[in-house]
């Protein structure tokens, strides 16, 4: 069921990402006078459309009888050329598939001269339309990052940005989640769901830390500091429409120290629990939309950063492959292992990430996405032309040659382009499925 709930949440969130993107366009394009044909959320098949009439201005339903007509709607007029149609006005639909959106525009070819498409549009229209989307997933990343400073920001990243002097951070002891039977711990008392607070009066916040005392204590009695009963255990009911302090009172938390003789080195074990590492949290109050701002611009330089040394292991790991060298041919292929492990596609994501952030709770799961937000933006980005890079690095190339760029040029390189990232999200999907299946 968990696994079921983090699919369906992974699903929503990569569509309203995606439409979010989408959306960027559009309203790029309105504002720069670029006719938008249809406005979708989800894929085809279609579900339901409407459509805005031009002269009226209003919104009607579009009949399905007219959704085959030519370019899906188009209950079309003609301008006068026989090679152009335009429809009556822009179509809003809502599509059966579940994997994005998408925002179809008049004229999308770069050679298209009509008036209101694409094509026709200044370079520095065609500049922000098609970095619209990349700009809309980096405001969504800010806007979630800022309010995650205000109501409690999870630390994932070494050196994650703050703003020092308005950063507060709390953690929680570590929690026991299990204790075995006739182990220095269970002869001490411990139970699950005990908190370690200290040993020997040092506090530690991780369990590795913890791992790493007791290695160093092995056979020596130490003392521990446990803190019993929890603010998560408790419950309380408010009266309707009061306002009532729900945390448990501070005589319901008892903290107590007890000696623990640990077990020699060459034992099983030493303690004899398992330990849960709680989250540490930071808090902002006036720098919250600056920790926004500056986390989405640390992640998107990381993202950078990763996609460089992917690319690097990939190409150093190939050429290694005909290497005479049995060593370096050894490398290359733990290069290229390192690069399939690195990289996750949809199944991974939605299949493996999704279910154990919705797991870890909300604030978990809007950091991841946040992230993912940003990785849209930045993939996007890249200047492989089937993506808004790409598409943009094509146009500028043709530009600063003041040749044009023809339709059937760029339908070429962008159905070329388009064709390598299948077979890549292909393997990648292959890759996520054996790593799932294990």
């Amino acid at each position: 069921m968990d696994i079921f709930l983090g699919v369906v949440v992974g699903l929503i969130v990569l569509m309203f990402l995606v439409t979010a993107h989408e959306f960027g366009h559009f309203i790029m394009a309105r504002r720069n006078g670029v006719n938008v044909l249809e406005f979708g959320i989800g894929f085809p098949p279609r579900a339901i459309a409407w459509i805005k009439d031009k002269k009226t201005g209003k919104w009607k339903r579009l009949p399905r009888k007219e959704w085959k007509k030519e370019k899906v709607s188009k209950v079309v007029y003609s301008d006068g050329d026989d090679k152009h149609l335009t429809q009556k006005g822009m179509i809003f639909s809502l599509n059966w598939l579940p994997i994005g959106g998408f925002c179809q525009m008049d004229g999308e070819s770069a050679s298209d001269s009509r008036q209101g498409t694409f094509g026709n549009s200044s370079y520095w229209s065609k500049t922000k339309i098609l970095f619209g989307g990349v700009a809309a997933n980096w405001l969504i990343a800010i806007i979630i990052f800022t309010i995650l400073a205000w109501t409690g920001m999870p630390e994932f990243l070494d050196g994650q940005f703050t703003v020092a002097n308005d950063t507060r951070v709390e953690s929680a002891p570590v929690e026991i989640t299990s204790v075995a039977d006739n182990s220095p711990a269970a002869e001490a008392g411990f139970i699950e769901g005990d908190y370690i607070v200290a040993i020997d009066g040092n506090e530690f916040t991780h369990a590795s830390e913890i791992s790493d005392y007791n290695k160093a204590h092995a056979g020596e009695t130490v003392v521990y500091t446990i803190q019993r009963g929890s603010s998560k255990d408790y419950s309380c009911e408010c009266p309707e429409g009061a306002i009532c302090d729900c945390a448990p009172p501070e005589e319901e938390k008892e903290v107590f120290d007890t000696d623990v003789t640990l077990n020699p080195s060459d034992a099983e074990y030493l303690l004899g629990v398992t330990m849960a590492t709680s989250q540490a949290l930071s808090y902002s109050t006036w720098s919250a939309p600056i920790v926004g701002v500056g986390l989405t611009a640390q992640i998107t330089g990381e993202t950078f950063k990763g996609v460089g040394i992917l690319l690097w292991n990939l190409t150093t790991g190939v050429g290694s492959l005909f290497s005479p060298d049995a060593n370096v041919r050894q490398n290359g292929q733990e290069a290229i292992s390192s690069v399939g492990d690195s990289v996750s596609g949809p199944v991974g994501i939605v299949g493996v990430l999704f279910p154990a952030f919705t797991a870890a709770g909300p604030t978990n799961l809007a950091f991841l996405t946040a992230l993912i937000s940003v990785s849209l933006a930045c993939m996007n980005v890249l200047p492989i032309p089937a993506l808004d890079g790409g598409r943009w690095l094509l146009i500028t190339i043709y530009k600063l040659r003041k040749k044009k760029l023809t339709k059937e040029t760029e339908e070429r390189i962008v159905s070329r382009a388009m064709m390598v990232l299948l077979i890549l999200i292909f393997v990648v999907t292959i890759l996520d499925i054996i790593r799932i299946s294990k």
